[in-house]
């Protein structure tokens, strides 16, 4: 057929609007969806007909896509998926999970009004950190804490507030980048602050700290690299050193530990991350660090410290900029209440969880989930082998956690194929590849999610069918 003549066949708006599929659509979804869909759909086979990329087509075509085009805009952009990747702490994915009473407590404070900034006891208005703050305190051992949005804000905020306009001194080998491009030496840049860089990439001593400092010193900065490791021919001040000389010049310590965990992992078999209780125990003036990766709870940046400067910290203008909402405080209050008993928090918190159970159990499961794969396809190779787990999200970057992957691959699809098909199943299903199979690891796969699994792999050897 001729392109004139395709674009002579296209039908009126009107008429396929007045089609007895797409009326009966119109229960289901709003006017303003079904009439731009429909637009769209017609607009798509105009311009194909317009680019001789098609010779035909027909009512049912158009209405084939003009109810995926509704279908697609009527499914929410951020949804769930499920996580298959073996990387815990998966950036791109949301990193930490929350526990079932972190996500109780945000249904609560979400489903009707809440005591935000009201003091129940005295009926004045209140704070929205004293909701956190006492169990942060008594968590950690520090005097005084405050909450913002992310780490990045944390440490933007108590920089602008304890050294705007003053240098903070860092170590070469500390100005890390982290996901997204934030880096160091330029959120110390918005924040008002110069940089004095101290020491080489691999090499800094504690003398290199004090000949860097003048009468324009505002704080020494300490970063944790949580997120890489140079090895071989190095050195770096320890904190107590820096804490040291900061008490002996009245230069307040400030320290960014990036993850920051609560929790020794040393005891679950894993390596040895720096608690924030060690750093507040070693006198560090104020400690910043992430509320969704070790933590396991909502994303907000933790600041915890001594008085003096958290009562700064709060009272900076950049603090409301940068506040939180109530259904974070809310999450992060439940998540920090399990820490009050670590085997509840290792048992209820998903992040420790997955960090610290053992690979038998994750065999187990694969075992299941291998059988109820075998038992409803006929064209795929399934197999369940021993493989490793990363923590991720910039966190424990050398840590390999033991686990079992179920691996598959097909004479019908390759790796690649497979693995997109399942990236756009209904619930997204995100695997990763190596050596022409696709890999998906048990240990951040959900128990729930099993029968997701066996039905979207269902649904791709039917494709062949």
């Amino acid at each position: 057929m001729k392109k004139n003549e395709l674009l002579r066949n296209l039908p009126k708006m009107d008429v396929m609007l007045n089609e007895k599929k797409v009326m009966e659509l119109r229960e289901k979804f709003s006017e303003e969806l079904i009439y731009i869909s429909m637009k769209e759909s017609i607009d798509y086979f105009r311009e194909k007909a317009l680019r001789e990329e098609i010779i035909s087509f027909s009512k049912d075509d158009i209405f084939n896509k003009f109810y995926d085009l509704v279908k697609n805009k009527n499914t929410p952009n951020l949804r769930r998926v499920i996580n298959a990747t073996g990387a815990i702490l998966h950036t791109n994915l949301g990193r930490a999970l929350l526990s079932k009473e972190a996500l109780e407590s945000v249904l609560q404070v979400s489903m009707g009004y809440s005591n935000l900034e009201f003091n129940l006891k005295d009926g004045s208005r209140g704070s929205r950190y004293d909701h956190v703050e006492k169990l942060l305190m008594d968590l950690t051992g520090s005097e005084g804490a405050v909450v913002v949005n992310n780490n990045a804000a944390a440490v933007l905020l108590v920089l602008n507030t304890l050294c705007k306009d003053k240098e903070g001194v860092v170590s070469r080998g500390e100005l890390v980048e982290i996901g997204g491009s934030f880096r160091i030496p330029e959120v110390m840049s918005y924040s008002g602050v110069k940089l004095v860089e101290v020491g080489t990439t691999n090499r800094t001593h504690l003398k290199d700290y004090e000949n860097a400092l003048g009468e324009n010193t505002g704080a020494l900065l300490k970063v944790h690299t949580s997120n890489y490791k140079i090895l071989g021919f190095t050195k770096e001040v320890n904190i107590e050193e820096l804490v040291k000389l900061g008490e002996e010049k009245n230069i307040p310590v400030i320290s960014d530990i990036g993850s920051g965990t609560l929790i020794d992992f040393s005891k679950y078999g894993l390596r040895f991350e720096p608690t924030v209780q060690s750093y507040v125990e070693k006198g560090v003036d104020i400690v910043t660090f992430s509320g969704d990766k070790l933590l396991g709870g909502p994303q907000g940046g933790i600041i915890v410290g001594k008085k003096k400067w958290i009562e700064k910290i709060k009272n900076n203008q950049l603090t409301r900029a940068l506040r939180v909402d109530k259904m974070t405080l809310a999450a992060l209050e439940a998540t920090l209440k399990s820490y009050q008993d670590e085997e509840r928090a290792i048992k209820d918190i998903p992040t420790l969880s997955m960090m610290t159970s053992s690979k038998e159990i994750h065999k187990k499961r694969g075992e299941k989930l291998k059988r109820s794969l075998k038992s409803k396809l006929n064209n795929f190779n399934i197999e369940l082998c021993e493989d490793y787990s990363v923590v991720g999200g910039g966190a424990m970057p050398e840590e390999k956690i033991e686990t079992y992957v179920i691996k598959v691959k097909s004479d019908l699809y390759s790796s690649c194929q497979i693995e997109g098909k399942l990236r756009n199943n209904k619930i997204p299903i995100i695997t990763r590849i190596y050596k022409d199979y696709v890999i998906m690891d048990l240990r951040t796969i959900m128990d729930g999610d099993f029968p997701v699994i066996v039905e979207a792999f269902m649904e791709i050897e039917g494709e062949k069918m």
